[in-house]
């Protein structure tokens, strides 16, 4: 069972923070409805600066693998490029229409897909940003996308409830299943399971063969806004608009630790909106404009 402390707490956002992303071990990156996209140093555990101006809120961030390039979805239905190393814009595409709510790279197809409020998924190249593909997923508005590279896979979950699986090669769909009574808030791939989280306060991990739901548990009593998993795959972690984050054992969905203020953490007093775990340590931020930064030890 893993012991939970808190590293630090970062502040300085004035709104709520919608996202985060990371790049390498040092550097930490946040986005909400502050009319810039923040840099943390990971190092100091200090502000680094505001890497970038934006004109609208910051609902969806994304460091593309292998390159220095930081993509920002944005409520108008941006996307912008921007080389964090060096500080500048490389390039913005536009959706036609609604704001971009996730964004994913394929690596090893060397793409980015984006995907918001018209249902439709926008596939660029990640060397020139031009458009490749763009299909409609679903007639309703698509929160997450959750990538399978190993199954050259792709998950896409929207506000009826259902699930789509398409395939990355072509961007065929396989299957879907309407699985949620509310919007699919997100997803996550461990192993042959794909883990799925709603607005109705649900957890579901289905096969990713055939869509068969394996379990269905209630781990939150609002909706589960994240969840992501550790390294080896052996812990998930679920965040959630109820101000908790809890970790759980992926095989048995057994419960094995609760963070929260009522628990006795200095942890988030609003919404949990955004969390993300790497290596020993797992970022969490939300509502209350404070990203807390946790290290995890075996007990």
């Amino acid at each position: 069972m893993p012991d939970v402390s808190l590293l630090h707490t970062l502040r300085g956002h004035q709104n709520p923070i919608f996202t985060l992303a990371v790049a390498g071990h040092h550097t930490l990156f946040s986005g909400g409805n502050d009319k810039g996209v923040v840099e943390w140093d990971l190092q100091t555990m200090q502000f680094r600066r505001i890497l970038c101006a934006v004109s609208h809120s910051v609902y969806a961030l994304h460091r593309i693998p292998n390159t220095d390039l930081l993509a920002i979805g944005l409520r108008s239905g941006e996307i912008m490029i921007v080389d964090y190393v060096e500080q500048k814009l490389v390039t913005k595409m536009k959706t036609e229409s609604g704001a971009v709510f996730a964004l994913q790279a394929l690596p090893e197809k060397s793409e980015l897909i984006a995907i918001g409020e018209e249902g439709v998924a926008y596939v660029y190249d990640t060397v020139y940003f031009k458009l490749l593909y763009r299909f409609r997923v679903s007639k309703e508005t698509v929160r997450t996308i959750e990538i399978d590279s190993a199954k050259s896979t792709v998950y896409f979950g929207d506000k009826s409830g259902a699930i789509y699986q398409y395939d990355s090669a072509q961007y065929e769909l396989k299957q879907q299943i309407l699985v949620h009574k509310m919007p699919v808030t997100s997803l996550c791939v461990v192993g042959e399971q794909l883990f799925s989280g709603g607005r109705d306060a649900k957890l579901y991990q289905l096969s990713t063969a055939d869509f068969a739901v394996q379990h269905e548990i209630t781990p939150h009593m609002f909706t589960v806004y994240g969840i992501v998993a550790n390294a080896d795959q052996t812990q998930i972690a679920t965040a959630s608009r109820d101000k908790t984050w809890k970790i759980w054992d992926p095989k048995s969905l057994t419960l094995l630790k609760n963070v929260s203020v009522d628990r006795g953490y200095d942890s988030h007093f609003l919404s949990i909106n955004s969390i993300l775990w790497q290596d020993h340590k797992i970022f969490t931020a939300g509502d209350d404009k404070m990203i807390k930064v946790w290290e995890l030890t075996a007990d």
